[in-house]
Formats: structure tokens, sequence, C-alpha cells
């Protein structure tokens, strides 16, 4: 299969993706939220970090294009991640979703890829990504990708 990757800068082409994020987010934060994600919940991200320089918003588009296929073969936003003692901030990958009839095809490597060339243009040289700490597959892949671990987010409720 062959795609490109396309970076969305049209507030209304972004705004298209919201159903789709939305569904992103829910299923990605059922692990850690008993409640479910607040609804419209893409249009609030949006509206709080589109105009930031660390938030880009990505798609993988199948080539050539399939007239039937209604949405992106995938997907990947990143927005700023802030330390909240010292202010500094690097770029998080906040959705990174693919299609899963089209999985395993190297379509969420080549998002990546692009995702961290694009921010290191804009002068952010490192990327950020979450995961939960029993989602082993998700850990072992962002460490085959150069990922590595860099501290662990400790939550008691």
């Amino acid at each position: 299969m062959r795609f490109r990757v396309r970076e969305l800068t049209d507030r209304s082409e972004v705004l298209d993706l919201c159903p789709l994020v939305d569904r992103a987010a829910a299923a990605s934060m059922a692990e850690f939220r008993d409640t479910p994600v607040p609804a419209d919940v893409a249009r609030h991200f949006f509206e709080r970090h589109l105009e930031s320089p660390q938030c880009l918003v990505l798609v993988a588009e199948q080539e050539p294009p399939d007239a039937a296929r209604t949405r992106p073969a995938g997907v990947c936003i990143t927005a700023p991640l802030v330390d909240p003692l010292l202010g500094e901030s690097v770029p998080l990958i906040c959705v990174l979703d693919v299609d899963p009839g089209l999985r395993h095809r190297g379509v969420a490597r080549e998002l990546v890829r692009v995702a961290r060339e694009r921010l290191a243009a804009r002068g952010f040289p490192a990327l950020a990504a979450r995961a939960g700490h029993n989602d082993d597959a998700l850990i072992s892949m962002g460490e085959r990708w150069g990922f590595t671990r860099s501290w662990e987010l400790m939550l008691r409720e």
C-alpha cells in the first residue's frame, strides 16, 4: 500500500477530523478513566492548541485515493506538553490513530517520522509520546522507533 502524509493547516479541514479524534481519544483513554471522555473533546483541544508551533495535524492518505474510504489511513496530532514547574515544553503525540484495516503497514511509523522531521524544522528536536504502563506492545513499538522512557507518572485515586 502506498500513502502520502499531508499536514492540515486549514482550520475547517482540521475541524472535519473532530469526530475521528473524539473516537480515538475515547478509545485511548478508556484504560485510564472510569468516566467517559467529555463530548467534543477534539474541538476544545484544537481551540486551545491549533495555533501553537508545537501543534501538528498530519493525515496519511492512500495513493491512489480510494473513493470508498471515508476516513484517512491514519492521523497524528501533536501539542505542547508543559512541565508545570519549569514551564518548559516538548511536543507530545496526543493522537496516533490508524484505520484498523490498514494497521501493520508502516502508516503510524511514517506519521511519526514526518512529525519528528517537521517539528525539528520548527526548532523542536525532541518528541514525547505516552503509553499506559501495561501497554507493552505500544511501549515496545516506541522503543523500536527510538523513544526512551524518561519519566513515569504515578497516579493515586
